[in-house]
């Protein structure tokens, strides 16, 4: 696909994986962007972790939480954050994700630049106890600690 296209996906549309209790849907990434950006859904049951804490060295990412409430560790931080909350995390911060509540939660995550997802058939064998999770794949998607059941 061309990365001047335009891309429509209606509700739960995407690629997904189940990776430990993260359910993940892949909007667009890799080709689809240029690798430029991955745009990604994360959902949380009530009292799952996300991964452990970790920080990716070149890349930003974004959350916007859309449904529940989503507590987010950035740096030595915890936020409690509702629907519709904006948190930027900037490149080299530690962080995390745990949905804390009662009921449902997710987000939507920019990840920039992209490349994320060729890394979720490892993360999801990790979490299936099949393999290690490299920490870095490519020369702009590094991670310091990937996945396993974060926050405190």
């Amino acid at each position: 696909m061309e990365n001047d296209e335009v891309i429509f996906l209606a509700p739960g549309e995407g690629r997904s994986y189940q990776a430990g209790p993260m359910f993940a849907v892949f909007k667009a990434d890799g080709a689809e962007t240029g690798d430029a950006y991955c745009v990604s859904e994360w959902w949380l049951e009530p009292g799952d972790e996300g991964p452990h804490a970790h920080l990716h060295e070149a890349n930003v990412e974004i959350f916007y939480v859309v449904e529940g409430t989503m507590s987010f560790l950035a740096g030595e931080e915890w936020i409690e954050a509702p629907r519709g909350s904006f948190l930027r995390i900037p490149a080299g911060t530690m962080h995390t994700f745990a949905n804390r509540g009662s009921e449902r939660a997710g987000a939507l995550n920019v990840f920039i630049p992209g490349g994320f997802e060729v890394l979720m058939p490892q993360i999801v064998a990790y979490f299936e106890g099949g393999c290690a999770v490299e920490s870095r794949t490519t020369s702009r998607v590094g991670s310091s600690s990937l996945p396993a059941g974060g926050g405190s």
